[in-house]
């Protein structure tokens, strides 16, 4: 699960809402001392809407919070959200947004992220969980979403085997019914599948047979990216 604690102030803005239609989140609701959203008590995430950072300008109160985040020893960002549409209503010059933005992330070195609106803001800040897992363990994800249920989980392991891409993953899962029996199939039982064929039947039995080599010394552990 994703932690993430929202500021109550936050509560009608629609991202939390948003927030709340993802199973792998664990949302509360709270007033936070600093930020906007908190998540898995590592990134400290500031939301602004165009226009929330257009009034946050002219009052002054837009720096003021940037020093405050900038001094966090948590990783922190700032998402902006919103389209041209908002900045053109919001009656400031793009010039002083740009001032301003150069201000965030170039001399308070705060990072910017861009949004179209609460649904989106809410995607990111579950992308950014889950690189910032990634990079916590060094795993190197495979692209692509997520995938939801055993079915889709199965045919995703299947994808790490050679040669074997999502339209052999489902054709072997719909043939063997299984992962398991997919691993346990001989060559022939393989080839036999629609679209795998002899050679990629052996190297599917290859890779599921064969030991992995043994590393002695882990300085000579060579990853490909």
């Amino acid at each position: 699960m994703i932690e993430i604690l929202a500021d109550d102030r936050e509560r009608n803005g629609g991202v939390v809402d948003s927030l709340r239609e993802y199973e792998e989140v664990s949302l509360v609701v709270e007033r936070l001392p600093l930020g906007d959203y908190l998540i898995d008590e590592a990134l400290l995430i500031e939301r602004k809407t165009l226009l929330d950072l257009v009034t946050s300008i002219k009052d002054g109160r837009l720096f003021r919070q940037a020093h405050r985040l900038a001094a966090s020893p948590l990783r922190k960002a700032l998402i902006l959200e919103g389209t041209a549409a908002d900045l053109a209503a919001s009656g400031m010059r793009r010039e002083a947004i740009q001032g301003a933005l150069i201000g965030l992330t170039l001399y308070l070195g705060i990072p910017l992220l861009r949004s179209r609106d609460a649904a989106e803001t809410a995607q990111l800040m579950l992308f950014a969980a889950h690189q910032g897992r990634v990079a916590a363990t060094g795993a190197v994800p495979r692209p692509g979403r997520r995938p939801r249920g055993k079915s889709r989980i199965q045919a995703r392991v299947l994808q790490g085997l050679p040669g074997v891409g999502p339209q052999r993953a489902r054709c072997l899962l719909e043939t063997f019914g299984s992962l398991e029996e997919v691993i346990q199939a001989d060559a022939e039982a393989l080839a036999s599948v629609r679209g795998i064929g002899r050679a990629t039947a052996e190297t599917i039995r290859w890779a599921v047979e064969e030991a992995a080599p043994a590393y002695g010394n882990p300085d000579e552990v060579i990853f490909h990216l």
